[in-house]
């Protein structure tokens, strides 16, 4: 985690959401990469057992408190399956037209849900047929497969090159939204503004602002403590899910839909869709619950 934490604090010196390209195409090939290895393995290993494992019914339980929490705390890992709401504006803004970039977006966006979609359920349902009871939460890391050796350690080092990658798509929206209110705040400010070039041997000069320098080092050190302090990867994971699914992935979206088709209240869409949202937002709350219920119980078990 250190040494992860190391190199985002390098990464993190990249300007800004434009010069991320080569960074965005690594991170989706590894993920195309160690997906594809999930779900090959998975299916070896139920041809391999010759039948299912598991059951229709889940991990049995003590008693339905428990199964609640799990339940709960599986609806934050869902939340946390589709986050790429907090950063399609951002996607869309480095789209070039013709076409409309809005209908570029939604031809991409299309294809990514189904491929997810694709990739998450095979993993998942095989994963499940492979193990059973005794699935890990993550497959690859959790000791679900032991060999090929080799191919498991290819498939973690595409696990973590693309959380490298996508560690920066998604804090450079929160870099450029602070850095952006600082430097309308303080526009005479050498700290904000000023850009010194930086030049090292064998390497383009580099512009390095002190203001970027840092706030990124900074945010990179603290989410890396964090990390540290709770390395449990399902209950985080429905933690940061929950918290952000229904505020951006449904409420912003639905209320911006209102005011750009100008839907009158207690209009019949307006009613479906407001109902929409909060069935969203139950599911949200009991999320974060059961995620924050199996992360304290892990912390203190």
């Amino acid at each position: 985690m250190l040494v992860f934490g190391i190199i985002q604090m390098v990464a993190s010196q990249i300007p800004n959401f434009h010069d991320m390209e080569w960074l965005s195409i690594l991170a989706a090939i590894m993920s195309f990469a160690y997906s594809f290895i999930g779900f090959g393995l998975g299916f070896a290993k139920v041809i391999e057992n010759g039948r299912v494992e598991g059951s229709i019914s889940g991990v049995p339980t003590v008693d339905v408190g428990d199964k609640l929490w799990l339940v709960f705390e599986a609806l934050g890992d869902i939340a946390f399956a589709y986050p790429y709401s907090t950063i399609l504006l951002e996607i869309q803004d480095t789209l070039k037209s013709p076409p409309a970039e809005n209908k570029t977006m939604k031809k991409a966006s299309r294809a990514a849900i189904f491929i997810t979609t694709f990739f998450y359920l095979c993993c998942g349902c095989f994963g499940y047929a492979a193990f059973g009871n005794q699935t890990p939460g993550n497959l690859l890391s959790g000791f679900g497969f032991y060999e090929p050796y080799w191919l498991i350690d290819f498939a973690n080092a595409c696990v973590v090159l693309h959380l490298v990658g996508g560690y920066q798509i998604f804090s450079q929206p929160v870099f450029a939204l602070v850095e952006g209110w600082l430097a309308n705040r303080y526009p005479r400010s050498w700290f904000v503004n000023k850009p010194y070039t930086l030049k090292l041997p064998l390497f383009p000069p580099l512009h390095v602002n002190p203001l970027r320098l840092c706030f990124r080092t900074a945010y990179v050190a603290s989410t890396t403590t964090i990390a540290m302090a709770f390395p449990y990867f399902n209950q985080v994971l429905g933690v940061l899910g929950a918290l952000n699914f229904w505020p951006l992935a449904i409420y912003f979206p639905v209320e911006m839909y209102f005011v750009q088709k100008n839907i009158g209240a207690w209009t019949r869409k307006w009613i479906v869709l407001k109902m929409f949202s909060l069935l969203c937002f139950l599911f949200t709350i009991m999320g974060l619950i059961g995620s924050i219920q199996g992360l304290i119980k892990a912390r203190f078990s």
